[in-house]
């Protein structure tokens, strides 16, 4: 009887703890909004090594699991694996920067003459417009009076707004420097937690468990354990799957572009596999400024750029991504389409990429739950195959079943 009243107060005094703070969130919001900045700022660092671990986790596990397997001493393989890991990102990112910067430059040089052109005939289009208009240019005079405008008062206005803007300019590069320094030093700060986090992440995943075991029942903890391997399990397959997705996606624009003669193949095939990172709508961005740049150069070129990405895309969304990224997760096509949409009306670009994994599991979980209910019940297993037999009506079945009992009686009197 004790331990039963122990109980109930232990849970009257969590239900008035709930309670409390759930008063305080909601009649404390600005605090509430201070606390929770002050909490992002401490810890964004950590959060973004964690992230940054976890991403470069995936190629440090097949590095160390085949190039290294070898190796006999586990320290000394875990940091070769860490140190050619940062290697292979470095050379990523140079590879990158490589390709992008000497095209943007050569783009912006091709880019600054033909504004300055089209400006030129802009102008000349609304001088030709005026001269064979004169009434738009009797509209105007009308209703435009120049003469009695205060100018003096304008170049005050002027003079003053000037000011402010500098005023403004100032203060916002003095706070942009001291974003800066702020940055590199949250980023300085996640590098290291990442590296200690790749080091230790047996270590990291013992100590999480030994928490969730001691305070939590055997069975609950198991389930966590197991929906957490899970989920590690997904998103490593998801982001191999999105890299070679990526690679593919880059070489086949490539590919095209060279075969049609079209300009600055570097530069756009590498932004559209960049910007391909966000499934299925991504590289929407990359035929955006793609289009664009060649443009200056040829608009009709434009055209058939566009025409090329919208064949590519069609392969890309119901050929590859579906087999490359769907098949990797677990999910048909169409739950890929469905993940991405919703992720992305509801947290945007960030919800677009981790829906699909996030969806995977929820899907893997409730086929679990949906089966081991199926199992456990005494439904026919032919009305699960995908042709069922056809089922009979109520009235029928009902008809057949006082047959049978009258069949039933019969024998019985007899």
């Amino acid at each position: 009887m004790l331990e039963v009243n122990k109980k109930l107060l232990s849970r009257i005094f969590w239900s008035i703890c709930g309670f409390i703070v759930l008063y305080w969130l909601l009649h404390d919001a600005e605090r509430v909004r201070s606390l929770k900045t002050t909490l992002s700022e401490v810890f964004s660092p950590f959060i973004l090594g964690g992230v940054l671990a976890f991403i470069l986790n995936v190629p440090m596990r097949f590095i160390e699991n085949t190039p290294f397997k070898k190796i006999k001493k586990p320290v000394l393989r875990r940091a070769l694996s860490v140190v050619l890991t940062f290697v292979f990102l470095m050379l990523v990112v140079t590879l990158v920067v490589w390709l992008l910067v000497p095209q943007l430059i050569n783009t912006l040089n091709a880019l600054i003459p033909a504004l300055i052109d089209f400006a030129t005939r802009v102008e000349t289009a609304l001088r030709n417009l005026l001269k064979e208009n004169p009434a738009v240019l009797e509209w105007l005079n009308a209703n435009t009076d120049f003469e009695t405008v205060n100018w003096s008062s304008l170049i005050k206005e002027a003079l003053s707004g000037f000011g402010n803007l500098a005023t403004s300019v100032l203060g916002s590069a003095v706070n942009a420097i001291s974003g800066l320094f702020s940055g590199a030093f949250k980023a300085v700060i996640g590098l290291v937690f990442c590296i200690y986090c790749l080091f230790q992440k047996e270590t990291l995943a013992r100590q999480g468990r030994k928490l969730l075991y001691a305070y939590c029942k055997e069975s609950f903890a198991d389930n966590v354990v197991r929906v957490a391997r899970l989920t590690n399990s997904t998103f490593s397959n998801f982001l191999s799957g999105q890299c070679i997705e990526v690679c593919i996606l880059g070489s086949l624009f490539a590919i095209c572009m060279a075969i049609f003669r079209m300009p600055f193949i570097p530069l756009i095939s590498v932004v559209i596999a960049v910007t391909a990172f966000i499934p299925i709508v991504g590289a929407w961005t990359g035929c955006i400024l793609g289009a664009f740049l060649i443009f200056v150069q040829d608009p009709m070129l434009a055209v058939w750029f566009v025409v090329m990405f919208l064949v590519i895309q069609q392969v890309e969304n119901n050929m590859i991504y579906p087999r490359v990224v769907g098949t990797s997760v677990g999910l048909s096509g169409m739950w890929v389409l469905v993940a991405v949409s919703v992720g992305g009306k509801l947290m945007g670009v960030a919800g677009m990429f981790l829906m699909i994994p996030i969806a995977s599991v929820l899907y893997t979980l409730c086929k679990e739950a949906v089966n081991h209910k199926l199992k456990n019940s005494a439904v026919d297993a032919q009305k699960l195959e995908p042709q069922p037999p056809e089922l009979k009506s109520p009235m029928k079945v009902n008809r057949e079943k006082r047959k049978l009992r009258k069949l039933l009686k019969l024998k019985k009197d007899k």
